[in-house]
């Protein structure tokens, strides 16, 4: 796919991973953010005034449900569909500062409303020469780690939801990809340790999978990863355990 010209839409494009796809991808190309923090959102317009801002909670359905409207009231096509927004609350279920509520919302923003929007926008899609859907996952979308459960649970499910989709559209124009990221530098990853891969690294790998229409792109130490778990899937399951 060559990245010129096309109409892209990005959710949670304001900061980290979703910023830079947004900076790289603006320069030769229509963007249009779907981000919920308004302010973030003015900034961002601001640093790149030709790209299009949309708010929208994603953990919201009837804030997915208007923005898929506004879109469709304004475009007529779409080229690429970045799912990348997603939320992590690293809290154990036995925890005490566990809050039950982070159960619906990390479900509703990192799966529903990946499924929404994906259903809403498909016509857009289609109506694309090469129409696109490209769902930002994560190492744990394979092995998963002790916190997080319910974050691992989404991108689990986001994995199997891509291929099966993938199934489904085979005989249309739209195609559909993944990006299994490793631990990246991020606001998500502020407290953790360990190595970490720069988001503006990361996002040029993703977007070098975009371009090469990469169906799996294993980004980082996830190719590594992939390797164990054919081989000796116990030890990945171990080194995940605790990532």
């Amino acid at each position: 796919m060559k990245l010129k010209s096309k109409r892209i839409v990005i959710t949670g494009g304001t900061s980290g991973v979703g910023y830079h796809l947004v900076k790289q991808l603006q320069l030769d190309n229509q963007v249009i953010v779907l981000a919920r923090d308004q302010d973030k959102l003015e900034q961002l317009w601001k640093e790149f005034p030709e790209i299009v801002t949309l708010k929208v909670d994603l953990s919201q359905a009837n804030q997915v449900n208007n923005v898929v409207k506004q879109l469709a009231s304004q475009f007529s096509s779409i080229d690429v569909l970045i799912n990348n927004a997603a939320i992590q609350n690293t809290a154990t279920f036995l925890s005490n500062d566990f809050e039950c509520q982070s159960i619906d919302d990390e479900i509703n923003v990192n799966f529903r409303s990946i499924c929404h929007l994906t259903y809403h926008l498909l016509p857009m899609l289609n109506n694309s020469l090469e129409g696109t859907i490209l769902n930002i996952n994560s190492a744990l979308g394979l092995v998963p780690k002790t916190s997080s459960a319910v974050y691992c649970a989404t991108k689990g499910a986001l994995n199997i939801f891509s291929q099966s989709l993938q199934y489904q559209l085979e005989n249309t124009p739209v195609s559909v990809l993944q990006a299994f990221l490793p631990l990246v530098d991020t606001a998500m990853t502020n407290e953790r340790k360990g190595n970490k891969l720069d988001a503006a690294t990361t996002s040029s790998k993703i977007i070098y999978g975009l371009k090469h229409k990469q169906q799996i792109n294993d980004i980082g130490k996830v190719r590594l990863l992939r390797i164990l778990l054919y081989i000796f899937p116990w030890l990945a399951r171990k080194i995940l355990r605790n990532y």
